[in-house]
Formats: C-alpha cells, structure tokens, sequence
C-alpha cells in the first residue's frame, strides 16, 4: 500500500493499521506545496520515524493548474489529481494500491476530492470499515498513537472563499496568520481570508479566551497585512466555506 500521509488522526491510524497487516510492504508518502501548514512536513517525519513507517515527501504542483488556482467548487478535484499524479507512479512501480485515509462521516461533505482519487484507483479502507471519525480517535487512543486527539489540519486553500482566486503570497499570509494564533495556544484554529479582514474561527468554548489575547493578536496579524481581525462568533466549523456552494 502507499498512503497519503496527512499526519492527522486519520492517515496515521490508516498508515499503522496497514504497516502492521503488512510489514515492509507499506510505503506513507506526504504531499509538500505552498498549501500545506508551516510544521506540518516536519511531523509527519517525526511521526513515520517513531512508528517505523517507511516514509517520504513528493512534491504536488497543483498550485501549477490554473483549475485550482481559480478556486471554483472544484478546487479540491484538482488538488487530489496532482498528489494522484505523483501516487500513482510510485504504486505501479511497487504493484501497490493507493489508500486515503478518508472516514464514513467524511461523505456526507462537499469532498470532490475523493472523485478524483476513486478515479485513479484510491481505496478508502477506513470507509469499508465503517469507522466514523470518533471510532478512529478511539481506536488510535487505544493503540497509543499521540494524535489521537489531533485537530484536523485541512489544506491552507480551504481558508479562502470559493471564486477568490489562490495565489502563493496568500497562503503564506494565511499561513503566518494562524501561526500567531498556535504559538499563544490556539492549536484548533482557522484564519479565514476575506480581503483586508481575517475572520479567526476558534472553537466555540475558547472564544472568551481568545477575545481576552486580542491585544497581542490584532497588532501581529495587521503586520501581516490585514485591516480588520474579527472574531466569528459561531466558532470553528469544518468545511464551512463549502455552504457558499449551496447557497
């Protein structure tokens, strides 16, 4: 197998689970580009180490496709046939199936991604067996994997709204954004783009407290280059973005 490596709670249990089914007949590979979060690489090494997966990185070039950069509906049915064009490749050599560590809660969102990897041959065992996302939490709590309780950590594109287009310099901007915001202790957070406005989405039970760090918060992200930094008052929600396409 050759799993796509995210580093979050749900390629990790893909990737031990796999890795102990079949030893040294499992490869975690983990897509590198201007999307994915400052740190993020670095742990999913660190991670592969300490549970003796075989690992690397490969570069994905979907901020290359002028189809993503347009960031229309399907941005992410772009995003998940670049990784493909580097996955498969690798597989074939190997005579290797390609997995995604995407879970039964997962198809009930606007996830065209997953089209694009079931055309290429993806397999998604988690969804086989049936395990939503908290039996995967449950399940990696039990074996002792540390990120049991991980947030999620979706792309740096999905912060910004559909029809704005992607550019490097503003996945950067997002990216330096929520950086502030994890080093004061804010590690489930999303930075959402809108122009001059960063619109910071905390869960809800850590509004108060992040409120309450404003001073250290707004000065930082106006350097960034924001005008206004606001608060949503509903809390984090995952995916919520993709309400625009149903609205």
């Amino acid at each position: 197998m050759v799993v796509a490596f995210s580093g979050g709670v749900d390629s990790a249990l893909l990737a031990v689970a796999a890795h102990r089914a079949l030893p040294d007949r499992v490869w975690a590979v983990t897509a590198a580009s201007a999307s994915l979060a400052s740190g993020e690489l670095d742990h999913c090494e660190r991670f592969a180490a300490e549970h003796d997966l075989q690992w690397s990185s490969v570069g994905t070039h979907e901020l290359d496709d002028e189809r993503y950069l347009a960031n229309a509906g399907d941005r992410c049915y772009w995003c998940k046939s670049a990784l493909m064009d580097e996955l498969v490749p690798v597989a074939e050599q190997v005579g290797a199936t390609v997995v995604l560590g995407v879970n039964v809660d997962d198809l009930g969102d606007h996830r065209p991604g997953q089209h694009a990897a079931a055309e290429r041959g993806a397999r998604f065992p988690l969804v086989d067996a049936g395990l939503r996302k908290d039996d995967i939490r449950a399940l990696a709590k039990a074996w002792g994997l540390e990120v049991w309780d991980r947030p999620a950590m979706p792309c740096l594109s999905s912060r910004i709204p559909y029809q704005t287009p992607v550019t490097v310099g503003l996945l950067s901007r997002i990216d330096r954004a929520e950086l502030v915001l994890r080093r004061l202790g804010f590690d489930d957070v999303r930075v959402r783009h809108y122009d001059d406005t960063a619109r910071i989405e905390v869960p809800a039970d850590r509004i108060t407290e992040l409120a309450a760090v404003a001073p250290a918060v707004v000065p930082e992200l106006e350097r960034i280059g924001y005008r206004y930094v606001t608060i949503d008052l509903a809390g984090l929600r995952t995916g919520n973005l993709n309400s625009a396409l149903t609205t």
